[in-house]
């Protein structure tokens, strides 16, 4: 969750920003990041752009491997995002991130000057994905390679008392997004704008049992402060909703896929 909002979508303030930040350290995500970092396949010397690099866990990790010769950029829409990445800036062994506001609709930097752009939960924040991918393309150099990483929201597999309420939460929590079902059609996209996709694969998090600091347990205060309002939901039935899957402890069960692409730039 970086990226880029509507009118209606969440709003990446302050407070959200720590959740989010919170929800990244946890090992699901820790392990997500494992997973995209292999996919990167980073070099000394590599000049990569981070497309909505929110709290700057990814960024920082690049930069201990592109090594002091490398550079790593950062674009967010957030300037809460940007104030906490920040404070990951400097990186032992690697070069400063260079973090700045910004947008993939109009990303700050000249034509080819990068090798790899990555970009993880933004894209299906954004409206005109295509147009954002030409705009991908142009600041990579021929050949470079970009890496996506996106939920495809019905994939979600979440234990709950009230099927029926868990239906609606999930679809009100849907609206927070452009597309909640992007990885279906991502591919097509890419080879559309100019790319040769190289690699897919399914990056899941599986939570067995309840606990606030693995993904879903973090995920439960994002989803409920923000659905009142959306598809019908209250704020009463979001506090119930998030009240019961608490309560489920070892019965507790959340399961979701994510999906990976990388492709290279024609």
């Amino acid at each position: 969750m970086g990226g880029e909002v509507d009118e209606d979508g969440l709003r990446f303030d302050a407070a959200v920003s720590r959740q989010i930040e919170a929800v990244y350290t946890t090992s699901d995500v820790v392990e997500q990041r494992r997973v995209v970092r292999a996919a990167l396949a980073l070099r000394p010397g590599d000049r990569v752009l981070d497309v909505g690099f929110g709290p700057g866990l990814l960024a920082a990790e690049m930069a201990a491997e592109v090594g002091p010769n490398g550079r790593i950029c950062g674009i967010d829409i957030s300037e809460s995002m940007l104030a906490i990445a920040r404070t990951r800036a400097d990186v032992p062994g690697g070069p400063g991130l260079e973090l700045e506001l910004g947008s993939v609709a109009r990303i700050p930097h000249p034509a080819e000057s990068f090798d790899v752009v990555v970009s993880t939960q933004v894209f299906e924040y954004v409206d005109a994905v295509a147009d954002a991918l030409e705009e991908v393309r142009r600041v990579l150099r021929p050949a470079g390679r970009v890496v996506l990483l996106d939920t495809d929201w019905g994939s979600v597999v979440w234990r709950s008392s009230d099927d029926e309420r868990m239906a609606r939460v999930l679809t009100a929590f849907e609206d927070h997004l452009a597309d909640p079902h992007l990885p279906r059609t991502l591919a097509d996209i890419l080879a559309k704008t100019g790319f040769t996709p190289t690699h897919q694969q399914v990056v899941p998090i599986l939570n067995t049992a309840y606990d606030q600091h693995t993904y879903s347990g973090g995920l439960i205060d994002i989803v409920s402060e923000f659905v009142p309002g959306h598809a019908g939901v209250t704020e009463e039935e979001a506090r119930a909703w998030a009240d019961d899957l608490r309560g489920l402890g070892a019965s507790y069960f959340f399961s979701l896929n994510r999906y990976l692409f990388v492709a290279s730039a024609l």
